[in-house]
């Protein structure tokens, strides 16, 4: 195991974040101040546009990296050592999910893996419906699995029920899965064959979309799915070595868990807030195309805003934590820490976007010079071509439908709401509004009957 000092856990509001507000204004004012509103606005937006060719041209190397390399990864046969065999603990947190316990528990209980090397803790956190009940039902007769009953208004949301469950842990590798997730029968393999190598403390696995049929957003939602685990998820580990560990599907080593602490109860996306922390101390994150799950995507814009909200929040309040220790970390080389940086800011690229709409709007009601179409270019590469680039490559590796590709309409309108939810996100955490973990509602539905259920998930593409 690499050497290292684990970074201390942060709190969920940064002390720097009223401090980066009142940096801003000053630039502002400083901007106005010496050139005039005029010469601000064309500062301001050369800057933007800058970045903005930054993000372009990681996107089209992520697709470069996906086409090139991708699909030998994703459909050759992989290599699993059958003689190595960590305890594996499996830790999944269950707050009124009575929709999805028992497809949920069949998934579980169908695994590939050695019941004497396998343990399941699942975490009734503190739960209002029957999910406590069902959980007890439904596990009476495996003795590797266990209910963990929390009580209501335990606290820590989502971490706190892990950490409580991760106390309990007795396996060298500790497997997280949401409740609405359901395996693949050879994940666990896929994931512990990566802890082989020392250096690895975290793997993340790739998750699909099960209910795509039910809604255009469900729909969509599975495409952005193939964009994020085809291309972009893969695009950080074949050029940098440095994927996501994204939450669900995924496993971690347990020594260096309790040696950073456990989960961050303070932050509303403990996955980033962990990655970050592993990569710091000096040690990786691996990505396993090939480890499957399938989840539900949200089927209402609703729930769609819940929950990309709390992962802009999260994501802005990670950045905001832990930017200084990664432009001073050792464990990371100078092009390691520009892509960590990028991949801390990528919530906050919607923001710019909606930031340059206002100064355009401003300069087309005759606040600065005229706009012109070349000036207008970048903000386009960046709405369009960019994600959509990623988009189409995740759609051609992972092999989808034909028509799946009329969804991707769809994904322009969702951009621009996924703009306003990242800004009001951004200022929301600028301002210290306070903010608490929330859980994705759920909708049960699933394409598969019981036998079916516990034989493991054939790979599911947008319909």
């Amino acid at each position: 195991m690499s050497a290292g000092v684990a970074p201390e856990r942060t709190p969920g509001r940064s002390d720097a974040a009223p401090w980066t507000f009142l940096y801003l204004l000053a630039v502002a004012g400083f901007l106005v101040a010496a050139f005039g509103v005029n010469a601000a606005l064309i500062v301001g937006t050369v800057a933007v546009n800058l970045a903005f060719l930054v993000f372009f041209l990681r996107h089209v190397a992520f697709a470069c990296a996906a086409v090139r390399w991708a699909p030998n990864d994703l459909y050759a046969e992989a290599e699993v050592n059958l003689e190595y065999r960590p305890n594996v603990s499996i830790l999944v947190a269950c707050h009124n999910e009575g929709l999805v316990a028992e497809s949920l528990v069949r998934g579980l209980a169908a695994l590939h893996y050695p019941r004497s090397r396998l343990e399941v803790i699942l975490v009734d956190d503190g739960s209002t419906d029957e999910t406590g009940d069902l959980l007890d039902r439904l596990t009476a007769g495996e003795r590797h699995m266990r209910v963990l009953h929390r009580e209501p208004g335990s606290g820590g949301g989502k971490s706190g029920a892990l950490n409580d469950a991760a106390e309990l842990a007795r396996g060298e590798i500790i497997v997280i899965f949401d409740a609405d997730h359901i395996p693949r029968r050879n994940v666990i393999d896929r994931l512990v064959r990566h802890f082989q190598d020392p250096r690895v403390s975290a793997v993340q696995g790739r998750c699909l979309v099960r209910n795509s049929v039910q809604s255009k957003l469900a729909r969509s939602i599975a495409i952005d799915y193939f964009s994020g685990y085809l291309v972009n998820e893969y695009g950080r580990q074949a050029l940098f070595e440095l994927p996501a560990y994204g939450g669900a599907n995924c496993a971690v080593r347990a020594s260096t868990l309790r040696r950073l602490g456990g989960w961050n109860p303070d932050s509303v996306t403990e996955d980033t807030d962990l990655t970050l922390r592993v990569v710091l101390l000096g040690e990786r994150v691996r990505y396993d195309i090939t480890a499957v799950d399938t989840e539900e995507g949200a089927t209402t814009m609703s729930r769609f805003i819940r929950q990309r909200y709390r992962w802009a929040r999260g994501h802005q309040q990670v950045w905001r934590d832990y930017r200084r220790l990664v432009f001073r970390s050792r464990h990371l080389s100078f092009l390691e820490r520009v892509e960590t940086t990028l991949f801390l800011l990528v919530y906050h690229v919607p923001v710019l976007c909606m930031l340059t709409m206002l100064m355009t709007a401003l300069r087309i009601g005759g606040i600065g010079p005229h706009v012109t179409v070349f000036e207008l270019l970048p903000l386009a590469a960046l709405l369009f071509a960019g994600p959509f680039c990623e988009l189409a490559v995740g759609l051609l590796v992972g092999r989808a439908p034909r028509r799946s590709a009329w969804s991707i309409a769809w994904m322009t309108p969702i951009f621009f709401v996924f703009m306003v939810i990242c800004t009001k996100a951004w200022v929301d955490g600028l301002i210290g509004r306070p903010y608490a973990w929330v859980k994705t509602a759920r909708s049960s539905w699933s394409p598969l009957d019981g036998a079916e259920a516990q034989a493991g998930l054939p790979e599911q593409v947008p319909a």
